[in-house]
């Protein structure tokens, strides 16, 4: 299927996605950054996938990952991933583009939803670079200041010197519009 990256190896069939190898979302780094754009893209499409977690925990918060598609069921897993499939919906957190802004809903908290627009053309340049799994160590200072302010509203994901944006872009809906 086009627009699933080709970082983490899957097979498509129909509209189900079945990641081959464990996604390493503890391991950090460049690493978890292209599994989480790839689960990201997978639930922008409105694809269903099947994967499973490698390894025991995570060094950051799991809560901000709630919106993507959650980990298969495994035996002796953490709460956290049950937890994650508890409360996982489409469309927990997305973004969609304007000229010059980026507005994003975000309803990961039990009881509430911010919308929040995105105009200064730095925080808007750091959200577009940051769809692709970046290096920190890459950005020019200005987009480095905006990536850490989208990270401390949990829209980028930060770990082990790399940074990913977390909305996506909602390009299919599981419904459709006239239905709701």
């Amino acid at each position: 299927m086009t627009g699933l990256p080709a970082a983490v190896p899957h097979r498509v069939t129909g509209r189900r996605v079945e990641v081959s190898e464990p996604l390493r979302l503890g391991a950090g780094g460049r690493e978890t950054a292209q599994a989480v754009r790839f689960l990201r893209e997978c639930q922008g499409l409105g694809l269903t996938v099947a994967w499973e977690a490698a390894g025991a925990g995570m060094p950051y918060d799991v809560a901000a990952l709630r919106h993507l598609p959650p980990p298969a069921e495994h035996p002796g897993e953490r709460p956290e991933a049950a937890d994650w499939r508890a409360r996982h919906r489409h469309g927990l957190l997305y973004h969609r583009r304007g000229p010059d802004f980026v507005t994003v809903l975000d309803r990961r908290q039990s009881g509430g939803a911010a919308r929040l627009t995105l105009d200064h053309p730095e925080l808007v340049a750091a959200f577009h670079t940051l769809l692709e799994p970046t290096p920190l160590g890459e950005l020019p200072p200005a987009r480095l200041t905006a990536a850490g302010l989208l990270a401390a509203e949990r829209l980028v994901l930060v770990t082990g010197g790399w940074a990913v944006t977390l909305p996506p872009r909602i390009r299919r809906w599981p419904v459709p519009c006239t239905a709701v």
